[in-house]
């Protein structure tokens, strides 16, 4: 068991709404591109929620399992009216902030020898590197290719 499981508690907590607000702003970013008819980039943005919906549920699975209340507020507002560059960039913000909080929190767990949460914590990185990775091509897909590559973006997601 954890050497300081209060502190093993709180960092999956922290993880947990880190998860929410990415949850609650890519959701909102879905709705907004699909209302826009980006249906192709609205499929990526809600494919990445519900995946962090996954890692959520994860980390308060593991919270209970060690005796805590898992938190249901999210660490961060929602940001409205972007538009689609600066949709992409917050979400770059967001994951890019998960990987280096993921990371201390990691080697954290180690030194409290909770091996189990160290290694959720671990699966989850791979996971938000590889969002992270999505959203920087996509970003520089717009920068490179501009109004050309939005426009391969929209219409009805297949």
């Amino acid at each position: 068991m954890a050497k300081d499981k209060k502190r093993v508690i709180e960092l999956l907590n922290a993880g947990r709404a880190r998860e929410l607000s990415a949850i609650l702003q890519y959701m909102y970013q879905h709705y907004d591109l699909d209302n826009q008819d980006y249906g192709k980039l609205a499929k990526v943005v809600k494919k990445t929620a519900i995946v962090e919906m996954k890692h959520a549920e994860a980390f308060a699975e593991r919270i209970q399992f060690l005796g805590g209340i898992p938190t249901a507020k999210p660490d961060g507002e929602i940001k409205k009216g972007q538009k689609i560059t600066e949709m992409i960039e917050t979400d770059i913000a967001l994951e890019e902030q998960a990987i280096q909080m993921y990371n201390e929190a990691a080697n954290e767990c180690a030194e409290c020898q909770d091996l189990v949460s160290k290694a959720l914590f671990e699966k989850i990185l791979a996971d938000e590197n590889a969002h992270d990775d999505e959203f920087i091509n996509i970003r520089d897909h717009i920068k490179e290719l501009g109004n050309h590559y939005l426009a391969t973006l929209t219409g009805a997601a297949e």
